[in-house]
């Protein structure tokens, strides 16, 4: 894994030029001023709400949704793959068919699916790349959003839809949606890891960016206090 043995000056001037070379969150491919909120909203279906997002590397995209508000909790784990278990050396392989995701259970009374889809579609990641994220190359770092409920499934195909027809991107929105069938949490190790690894170089040029775009571009949405992720609560379904 390419963000596990990265340390230096080489590392970083490695990342940067991967990161410019596939479009990155400033690339080519990546809208250059935030997205709408989709057209389409469904009113929520109870006092809490569950989605998993796969985005590329979790610790980011859980980094990016601790800090929306209406987020309860984020779990960083695997989702997409065939049942029984996932663990990181099993899904680093690229053989499995997991996807590092995050698991969001978040209050639809404070925030909606809709705004949530806006997050991660103009925050969290670039849904343009195809099997990869940067510098993370394989089908463990694929865009796609895992629906818990039908009215989720329709939000984000309109959205996908919405942001295809006004040709937000400059490149096809590669991004699955399938149904949630089940999710692994993460080692604890991973939970939290930009929160205590803020100076490593993969954290610096892939993930703190995230966190600066959020507060900047979409400020009703930010919260100076992330809600942490708390050993022995791992989300599961």
């Amino acid at each position: 894994m390419t963000r596990m043995t990265i340390g230096g000056a080489a590392a970083v001037a490695a990342a940067v030029v991967a990161t410019l070379a596939w479009g990155g969150l400033a690339g080519a491919g990546h809208a250059p001023v935030t997205l709408p909120v989709p057209a389409l909203g469904g009113p929520p279906a109870g006092d809490e709400e569950t989605v998993v997002f796969s985005g590329g590397c979790f610790w980011g995209v859980q980094a990016v949704f601790e800090h929306v508000k209406g987020v309860i909790r984020a779990t960083a784990g695997y989702a997409g793959g065939a049942a029984g278990g996932a663990t990181y050396d099993q899904v680093s392989s690229g053989g499995t068919g997991h996807a590092e995701s995050v698991h969001v259970v978040y209050d639809p009374s404070q925030v909606s699916f809709g705004r949530l889809l806006q997050v991660f579609f103009s925050v969290a990641h670039d849904p343009t790349q195809l099997n990869r994220q940067g510098p993370d190359v394989g089908p463990q770092y694929r865009s796609a959003i895992w629906y818990t409920t039908d009215a989720q499934r329709r939000e984000a195909r309109a959205y996908i839809d919405q942001l295809t027809e006004a040709r937000t991107f400059s490149r096809p929105i590669v991004t699955e949606l399938n149904e949630l069938s089940g999710f692994y949490p993460a080692e604890e190790y991973h939970q939290d890891y930009l929160f205590s690894h803020r100076r490593q170089p993969y954290i610096v040029i892939n993930d703190l960016p995230k966190l600066k775009r959020l507060e900047r571009e979409l400020p009703d949405l930010w919260r100076d206090q992330p809600v942490r992720w708390h050993a022995g609560e791992p989300a599961s379904r």
